[in-house]
């Protein structure tokens, strides 16, 4: 039972960063100039009664603190609130998350695809023309702004090449997920290309790959097999965590290609100041990462038993 500690250690962890994080988005959020609910008149302004009725509602009559421990308190309900117009921010969440969810797991499938196999071949071909352009090309690449690959992308492969659609979901997956998908990917492909290549470097001049070629294993047997298998764990390790960022980059990506994904709510609300599904989709993003990082804790906590004494 040596690991139930550390387990623990990592779940208080976790909540107070949750807790954090989420009370200084809400404290952010809610800062912002302007009042959203006389907003909601237009240019007809409401009447106070009908302001004050709103605000006990949203209570928005309430210091901050309190605020936060109401919704809080509905979080641990399963309930996220109501936005400003009266609609659950669940539903709106729970209608637009496939697409999310759908953009950032096709964008982690290609970053697993294409950096292992960039790290493989550059590992092979280390010291060479091949590895060092490998390495320039995913570190110049993952340096350039999301949103200037992403507008570049869409102008030269959607509009002048039309390869793909420049914008919207209409296609299906995964017609109109493969562009907006690639460019999300790119920004960790390049950390796992060199993780990949270092843990091969280092598998290949292992002392067990010289005993395994000595017994006369083909050289494809000995990559294949061998080699890769002893080099996915950084790899690996980073690709779960990243998982969580793919969500977050999903999230700039769908305002970009007008994807109807969360991120696309998270823009609108953010424009229209609809407090409650800026911190709800916030939160959700953020648990979401935790728990992925936290699985990953749990994960080396398993396979390595010196860090049960952490």
């Amino acid at each position: 039972m040596t690991w139930v500690l550390p387990v623990l250690k990592r779940v208080g962890a976790l909540l107070i960063v949750f807790v954090g994080v989420t009370f200084l988005i809400y404290a952010l959020v809610f800062a912002l100039p302007g009042d959203p609910i006389k907003a909601l008149g237009g240019d007809r302004p409401l009447p106070d009664s009908v302001v004050a009725v709103l605000r006990a509602k949203y209570h928005l009559d309430q210091p901050l603190i309190v605020q936060y421990l109401e919704w809080v308190g509905g979080l641990f309900r399963g309930d996220l609130g109501l936005d400003f117009h009266g609609r659950p921010v669940a539903d709106q969440l729970a209608a637009r998350w496939p697409v999310t969810f759908t953009l950032a797991l096709t964008a982690w499938v290609i970053e697993l695809i294409l950096g292992l196999g960039l790290g493989l071949i550059a590992a092979i071909r280390r010291g060479t023309a091949v590895d060092q352009g490998i390495l320039t090309v995913t570190i110049l690449i993952g340096a350039i702004p999301v949103f200037v690959v992403g507008s570049t992308a869409q102008l030269v492969f959607g509009v002048r090449l039309g390869w793909f659609p420049v914008a919207g979901t209409t296609q299906g997956w995964p017609t109109a997920y493969i562009l907006p998908a690639l460019v999300i990917a790119i920004f960790g492909l390049g950390a796992v290309a060199r993780l990949m290549r270092n843990a091969s470097v280092d598998a290949l001049g292992s002392d067990f790959v010289r005993l395994v070629r000595a017994k006369g294993v083909g050289e494809g047997r000995v990559i294949g097999v061998h080699v890769v298998r002893n080099s996915l764990i950084p790899a690996a390790t980073y690709l779960a965590t990243d998982l969580g960022y793919l969500l977050g980059g999903a999230v700039i990506i769908e305002g970009i290609f007008n994807m109807p994904g969360i991120g696309n709510l998270l823009f609108n609300a953010i424009r229209a100041h609809e407090g409650p599904t800026v911190v709800g989709v916030s939160s959700l993003l953020i648990l979401v990462f935790l728990i992925l990082s936290l699985l990953v804790d749990l994960l080396h906590v398993a396979l390595d038993p010196r860090l049960r004494r952490v």
